[in-house]
């Protein structure tokens, strides 16, 4: 999952989520007549995918229609719409596909024991780190939020052992995010990313990563506003399981 797509796999992977509901019922020749891409093409794109080829695919599109959005009143609505909504079921769902219980819990654990909490984000990423602040302290559980690039890096270097530090990134390679990073490391501080690129720097250098599926299509492609949805899902989902923790632990 999250290697390097062609521009040849780019395009077949725009066309089959452009064309999502069709490809299900295609075979691997028809797809490759109707997109004007070879069959290796397919492979190859399905293998980076995370797929064990085109069948396992059509089997995963077959098996999500059980947990599919079912649009009202679809065969009236603009393709563009729907488009837009189904990247947006992929995200989630997708994301919720590559999540690790145990991965979670090792996290919940961390947070819990640790005596205060700091979120460090940039940008968009800035409003989920955000409203993470506000229901940790809604729990009770000391944390703060940094933004400013400069304070992020000198923050980083003065945290101690009992901190938990959160790093919310869609790319994981904002390079004063990964600055922290290293800072923490070196100093035995724990770390956990959000982010939504498994192959990203701060993958590598944090001790708990909990990945989200990014969807490569986007509206507003001269600018980088890609959607956070996979962080939000993967924040609430991260939340809700440390509330539910401790209101078990007080019974």
């Amino acid at each position: 999952m999250g290697k390097t797509l062609s521009s040849s796999e780019k395009y077949l992977w725009a066309y089959i989520e452009k064309n999502i509901q069709e490809v299900a019922d295609y075979s691997i020749v028809q797809l490759s007549e109707v997109a004007n891409v070879s069959t290796a093409t397919i492979v190859r794109t399905m293998k980076k995918k995370g797929y064990d080829g085109f069948t396992s695919f059509k089997h995963y599109l077959k098996e999500k229609k059980n947990t599919a959005v079912h649009l009202k009143d679809a065969d009236k609505m603009d393709s563009k719409i729907q488009r837009a909504i189904l990247k947006n079921e992929q995200e989630v769902i997708r994301t919720i596909n590559m999540l690790d219980i145990s991965i979670i819990d090792e996290a919940i654990q961390i947070l819990k024991h640790s005596k205060k909490i700091v979120l460090f984000a940039r940008g968009f990423s800035e409003l989920i780190a955000c409203e993470m602040q506000t229901k940790f302290q809604l729990l009770e559980k000391y944390c703060e939020m940094q933004t400013d690039p400069n304070i992020i890096k000198s923050l980083s270097r003065k945290l101690t052992k009992d901190t938990a530090v959160m790093f919310i990134s869609l790319n994981g390679e904002t390079p004063e995010l990964v600055t922290a990073a290293k800072h923490c490391v070196e100093n035995n501080v724990s770390t956990i990313s959000i982010l939504a690129n498994p192959n990203s720097t701060l993958a590598q250098i944090t001790e708990i990563v909990l990945c989200g599926f990014k969807s490569e299509i986007s509206y507003f492609p001269d600018y980088e506003v890609r959607s956070r949805l996979p962080l939000s899902v993967i924040a609430r989902i991260l939340l809700d399981s440390y509330a539910i923790e401790g209101l078990e632990t007080k019974t």
